[in-house]
């Protein structure tokens, strides 16, 4: 089974170089910025579970993808999906799969009105990692959790297909057959802590200190009460899980998002938050009040960005 994995960045790099060092069938699209780099230092990985040095990883420019791969694993950022459609959409063919990695729905959307949503699995991965000022991927957390699978459920001979593959990679892979389901479980949390910690500029910790637990629950419940009217409300553990992250005293925890907004990059406040809460009630139920809040000031964080770049 050949892959193409869209970018050797955190994703990526960690999840496509975790398969060539199972000695699977990766090739990394990239851009020639990338392919420069790569071409000094190799691909790095440094991981509580284990380094990793590719010297030369296989890869391609879009422009000289010759035919179409079995998976396309995508991990770039919602803002840049557009572009990022255009470079491996010569890597789809009829039989080709498109495992997408990235946060929200709104991308499942797009991908399925480019490609045909035959083509497009559910997939979201649990993982803190990063590139530094050298380009090695640096894995932060003690969680390399990968999830995918059919997004009107069950099992499909495509997903078991996968699965072997992935079997004996250094990640933990799940093949859900219940992936909306536990798309929609992630979407609210990162809505939600993303929401909360970029409105705050804090951590959890700092904003529980100052006794803003009421706030934190607000913003993840009506996050829970979105993800309801679409009709996957968050099962038991979800909300207890989720409930504990967003007021647990003394947490460092901020969303990426957050730290995006800090050194002034661009953020995904539409893909985020925005889209979440588009799909909220238009009526007969309390507005989200904190959510909106939280999308305006990223909002306004992006027009301040735009103007000062202009």
């Amino acid at each position: 089974m050949r892959f193409l994995v869209v970018g050797a960045g955190a994703l990526g790099g960690y999840f496509g170089g975790r398969l060539l060092e199972a000695g699977r069938d990766v090739t990394f699209l990239l851009r020639p910025r990338r392919v420069a780099q790569l071409a000094k230092t190799g691909l790095v990985v440094q991981s509580p579970f284990g380094n990793l040095e590719l010297p030369t990883p296989r890869h391609v420019l879009a422009e000289d993808i010759d035919g179409p791969y079995d998976v396309v694993v995508v991990g770039s950022k919602a803002y840049d999906l557009e572009s990022t459609m255009d470079s491996f959409a010569p890597a789809v063919g009829p039989d080709t799969v498109i495992l997408p990695l990235l946060n929200g729905m709104k991308h499942i959307d797009q991908l399925a009105e480019r490609f045909g949503d035959e083509r497009v699995l559910g997939g979201l991965c649990m993982i803190s990692a990063t590139l530094d000022d050298d380009g090695r991927v640096l894995h932060l957390n003690d969680m390399h959790g990968l999830s995918y699978g059919e997004r009107a459920g069950g099992r499909s001979a495509r997903v078991d297909a996968i699965a072997a593959q992935f079997a004996g990679a250094k990640f933990d892979a799940t093949a859900s057959e219940t992936i909306a389901q536990d798309m929609w479980e992630k979407w609210v949390f990162i809505a939600s802590a993303a929401g909360l910690t970029s409105l705050m500029r804090a951590s959890i910790g700092d904003i529980v200190a100052a006794g803003g637990q009421d706030v934190a629950l607000s913003i993840f419940d009506e996050c829970c009460a979105i993800a309801a009217h679409n009709g996957f409300a968050p099962r038991p553990a979800a909300i207890q899980r989720g409930r504990t992250v967003v007021t647990t005293a003394g947490s460092p925890m901020t969303a990426s998002m957050y730290k995006d907004m800090v050194r002034g990059a661009a953020v995904e406040a539409d893909h985020i938050v925005g889209d979440l809460l588009g799909r909220a009630p238009k009526s007969d139920s309390p507005l989200p009040t904190v959510l909106r809040t939280a999308y305006v000031h990223l909002k306004a964080y992006e027009a301040r960005r735009a103007r000062e770049a202009g």
